[in-house]
């Protein structure tokens, strides 16, 4: 059996061979970038163009050495949907604006002090479920039904939400393992070529958005506005997207085999999220993000080079644009996205667990078996924290609990009270 050919980072490819590896990335991206502005009911075309933007931003920011596609973050969901029920989008986007600048000024604070602290305070017992996490908590997206998932849990289930989402799946599964050369690296969008066909086959396609939509579109720019109650509502936000940004850094970097905290830098990525957070909240968006659907193309592919992610932000801007292009990826029904995202996020948590191998974790050692169950515990078992309008949870929330138990254990080392 051959091994399977890397791209990496900094690799460029033909243009017809880039061009469908960076589709991949544009379909698994799409649905749950596109549900958050639908959520708010804003303009989609201002922040496919915006995650576009940001994207090239990012590149060029980290000099092309971090691959990552930045699309809207869902942490922003329940602080943003309170201010603008009481103040309106503008001021909602004007606390985007706080939260982005927020991060950069953070981003100086690594600069200066380095990220052997991340080691430190998130050793690899708590730092590998914490990645680990990011995959699993959002395991139940995947059949959770809607636009970016497989309707297999509801009541409205059917015989053809079965076929299309398994199809879909073992397509990706066995040409992930069986597919050679060229086909080798584009499974996925083989997989939702196969599974797009299927539901068309059940009738479950509503070609109705692209017979509607117009030829060419112009986004529709709003200019934020700044109130200090909203602000302060929306503020703590910045704790999660810190805590989420480490964790897409750490899993990438285990992905594609360079540290992306020592080179390009935690200083330059975080600054490019958070300026790209800045950038769409001031201009009508949502705050961004980096994207665990594509760290995990980038997993089932092999192929990390950024060219290749910056492909998929140029056809984000042109479909800004482009009506018929958002307009034909929106008729992708949610069974085909779950069977690939089923896919998708399993294999970032299994990168996660990949850390406790590699680092060769030690659980004879309390403290280690400790940190990982307790860290795990509190990523998966809904446990929620409160502060003002935002919910830390999840992957965020046990990021937070692991840091708290990495500063106690190192306290107790310095006082020499640690058993083991």
């Amino acid at each position: 059996m051959t091994e399977r050919k890397i791209v990496q980072v900094d690799e460029r490819l033909p243009f017809l061979k880039m061009l469908p590896l960076s589709i991949q990335h544009v379909f698994a991206m799409f649905g749950a970038s596109v549900l958050v502005p639908l959520i708010f009911g804003i303009d989609t075309g201002v922040v496919l163009l915006m995650n576009g933007v940001g994207t090239l931003l990012f590149i060029w920011i980290t000099k092309g050495r971090a691959p990552a596609y930045l699309g809207s973050s869902f942490a922003f969901i329940a602080p943003v949907t309170t201010v603008m029920a009481a103040k309106g989008l503008e001021y909602a986007q004007g606390g985007v604006v706080v939260v982005g600048v927020i991060g950069m000024i953070l981003a100086f604070v690594f600069y200066k002090y380095g990220t052997d602290w991340i080691d430190i305070l998130l050793p690899p017992a708590a730092m590998g479920p914490i990645v680990a996490l990011i995959g699993f908590e959002l395991a139940g997206v995947s059949v959770g039904g809607g636009a970016i998932g497989a309707n297999l849990t509801g009541e409205g289930a059917t015989m053809g939400n079965i076929v299309v989402f398994a199809v879909t799946l073992l397509v990706a599964v066995f040409g992930s393992v069986l597919f050679r050369g060229f086909l080798g690296v584009i499974p996925l969008l083989i997989a939702l070529i196969c599974g797009y066909i299927t539901a068309i086959f059940f009738g479950m396609v509503d070609f109705t958005p692209l017979m509607n939509t117009k030829l060419f579109t112009i986004p529709h720019f709003v200019m934020a506005k700044f109130d200090l109650a909203s602000v302060l509502t929306i503020a703590p936000v910045a704790l999660v997207l810190a805590a989420e940004h480490i964790g897409h850094q750490i899993v990438t970097s285990e992905i594609v085999g360079r540290d992306l905290l020592k080179d390009p830098g935690l200083h330059r990525s975080y600054f490019a999220d958070n300026f790209s957070t800045a950038l769409s909240g001031l201009f009508g968006a949502v705050g961004t993000t980096t994207y665990g659907e594509n760290i995990g193309v980038m997993a089932v592919t092999g192929v990390y080079s950024v060219q290749v992610i910056g492909g998929a932000a140029v056809i984000s801007i042109l479909m800004a644009f482009i009506g018929p292009l958002s307009a034909l990826i929106s008729t992708i029904p949610g069974d085909v996205i779950g069977g690939l995202t089923f896919l998708l996020y399993g294999m970032i948590g299994t990168s996660g667990l990949r850390i406790l191998v590699d680092r060769k974790v030690d659980y004879a050692k309390s403290r280690n078996l400790v940190m990982t169950s307790v860290v795990f515990v509190t990523g998966l078992s809904g446990l929620s924290i409160q502060i003002g309008e935002v919910s830390i949870t999840g992957m965020a929330l046990s990021a937070i609990v692991g840091l708290i138990f990495g500063l106690v254990f190192f306290v107790f080392d310095k006082l020499g009270v640690s058993t083991t």
